[in-house]
C-alpha cells in the first residue's frame, strides 16, 4: 500500500507577506481584516497561505467599488 504524502503549506507572517509583496505590514493588516487578500486570523495575529497568495496574484484583484468595498451596496433599495 502507497501513502501520498501532500507537502505542508507554507503558512507565512505578516512580516513575511509583506516583504513578499513589498508592502507595508500595516497594508497587509488592512486588507486581511478587509477581505482584500486570502488570510487567516488566528487569535490577535494574520497568517497567510503562501500558495493561496500566489492563486490570488495570479488571478488578479477584483477593483473595488466606489464606497471602498466589494460587499458595499448590496441588498440596497435602488
Amino acid at each position: 500500500m502507497k501513502i501520498e504524502v501532500k507537502p505542508m503549506p507554507q503558512i507565512m507572517t505578516t512580516k513575511e507577506l509583506a516583504k513578499y509583496l513589498k508592502l507595508h505590514e500595516i497594508t497587509i493588516c488592512k486588507y486581511a481584516a478587509e477581505g482584500r487578500i486570502p488570510a487567516i486570523r488566528i487569535g490577535r495575529v494574520w497568517r497567510f497561505d503562501k500558495d493561496a497568495i500566489d492563486k490570488w496574484i495570479g488571478e488578479g484583484t477584483p477593483p473595488l467599488n466606489k464606497a471602498g468595498s466589494k460587499e458595499a451596496g448590496k441588498g440596497a433599495k435602488n
